[in-house]
């Protein structure tokens, strides 16, 4: 049997405000147990919440961001339920009005080696506040509670059931990711639970309307993981089925040593947690006015820059929209551009994407914190521009850059001269090394005179190998061909 992956995420954002979503505790990350938790967090008697407009301005920039509505109304429910790291016995979170409803996430997806733009439908984004935290390591047998987190406020970012495959849902992921730092909204750090997502995950017969029943997968914090557990539960559920079980509706945790989900509890709905509006909080009213003042603060948006970049520099489509997948990779795009001219875009383009995206990944390094600086790329490109090396010299310019790690804007020229790369261009100098090459390559000489066209490339390379590669290979090949042609 045929089956289909149904899978959709709920994202837990944090938000980068400097304190908590209801009181006036910080937010700061790696303070001692129980030192960031105010009453208001802790719900001691007497206390009241008060919401954090920050939060809510927050929540309108994504909510624009998205091509979203942003109720002009929104209420704050209390979600019940009761675990230790929960010292209310409930979550103030929003249920039926949430504060953002609908939008879109659009992003590239690698397929099959093709590049595909995909859409995902959001269902909405809603504020609520974190819980704390259950520590069940180093302490002697015992468990230990965290409540700094307690009140930490976040977004959550619900998708419809759109995607297909772990490979598109951890896409979307990186796209959203990519989105909320490029607002300002989350640091997106995974590591310290900045960024945090669920994954829901069914299986149906291909050509079945009705879903398959879903389990959810809780707290993954690495794009690894997510993809790991989302396969590693398709699996589990298609051999369920086909041995003749049934997929249970339960929460479930990923061991990422083990590599595999592992059942935590039965999944609860909706009416389980007893949702109310909490009446300690009135509605949010979010104006129009309040809406237009946070769009005049938001920075160029994703696609609106893929756009220009098409427009502007001539880029495909599958370019500008790598590019501009991150804020700091479209910033330095558009600064190598600005020192090297426009006639650089695509070359530029193609070099962000190939060597420089590959050595930051295999470096584990950020656009950001690149050894070689965009003034001295910009250079890079305009030596191969100018002839004074080719493509294959400059990629081994690139690496000394790289390893020397200088500020130097000079530095490829400076690399160029100490190790004697210049391309060769003197067209005397280039006739006397083919002659010496035809003399001695007699046979491919031969060969190709007498219609075997392959032998040409082997003439290329012998050409290349005596001038090191220096050789300007487009100036070598048409001397070459016209002394074959003699």
């Amino acid at each position: 049997m045929q089956w289909e992956v149904v899978i959709g995420l709920e994202t837990h954002a944090q938000l980068s405000t400097q304190s908590k979503i209801f009181s006036g505790a910080s937010t700061r990350f790696g303070a001692e147990p129980n030192t960031q938790a105010s009453p208001v967090d802790l719900a001691l008697p007497g206390v009241l919440p008060v919401m954090n407009r920050g939060a809510v301005e927050r929540a309108i920039q994504f909510g624009l961001a998205i091509g979203a509505k942003v109720a002009p109304q929104s209420i704050f429910a209390r979600k019940n339920y009761f675990y230790p790291d929960l010292p209310k016995g409930y979550q103030i979170s929003q249920y039926e009005i949430p504060v953002v409803q609908g939008g879109t996430i659009s992003f590239v997806l690698e397929k099959d080696g093709k590049a595909e733009m995909r859409t995902v439908q959001l269902t909405r984004a809603h504020l609520e506040e974190d819980a704390g935290k259950s520590l069940h390591e180093d302490y002697q047998g015992m468990s230990g509670i965290d409540l700094n987190r307690a009140g930490t406020p976040l977004l959550e970012i619900v998708t419809e059931p759109d995607m297909r495959s772990a490979a598109e849902a951890v896409a979307y992921a990186k796209a959203l990711h990519s989105l909320v730092v490029w607002l300002g909204i989350c640091d997106g750090n995974m590591q310290e639970g900045s960024f945090r997502c669920d994954a829901n995950v069914s299986v149906r017969p291909v050509g079945q309307k009705e879903y398959g029943t879903r389990c959810e997968i809780k707290n993954l914090n690495s794009f690894r993981f997510l993809e790991e557990a989302i396969n590693f539960e398709v699996r589990r559920q298609i051999e369920l089925i086909e041995d003749g079980g049934k997929v249970v509706q339960e929460t479930r945790l990923y061991d990422p040593d083990r590599k595999e989900t592992r059942s935590m509890r039965s999944k609860e709905d909706a009416q389980d947690y007893r949702y109310f509006p909490d009446p300690d909080l009135p509605p949010l009213v979010i104006a129009q006015d309040w809406i237009e003042r946070v769009r005049a603060t938001m920075p160029e948006l994703p696609g609106a820059m893929r756009e220009r970049f098409i427009n502007d520099y001539g880029l495909p489509e599958y370019d500008a929209a790598v590019l501009t997948q991150s804020k700091a990779m479209a910033s330095y795009f558009e600064a190598v551009v600005a020192k090297a001219g426009k006639e650089q875009a695509k070359p530029a383009a193609n070099w962000l994407m190939g060597d420089v995206s590959s050595t930051l990944n295999r470096e584990g390094v950020d656009i950001a914190e690149s050894p070689v600086n965009a003034e001295q790329l910009a250079l890079l490109l305009q030596r191969i521009a100018d002839g004074t090396i080719s493509n294959k010299i400059a990629k081994e310019v690139f690496a000394g850059m790289w390893e020397a790690k200088s500020g130097n804007a000079a530095l490829a020229d400076e690399i160029i001269e100490s190790k004697g790369l210049k391309q060769i261009s003197d067209s005397g100098a280039l006739e006397k090394i083919v002659d010496e090459v035809l003399a001695a390559n007699a046979k491919s000489v031969e060969e190709y005179r007498s219609g075997k066209e392959k032998a040409f490339n082997a003439i290329i390379g012998q050409a290349m190998k005596a001038t090191k590669g220096k050789a300007n290979p487009a100036q070598l090949t048409e001397l070459l061909k016209k002394k074959l042609a003699e």
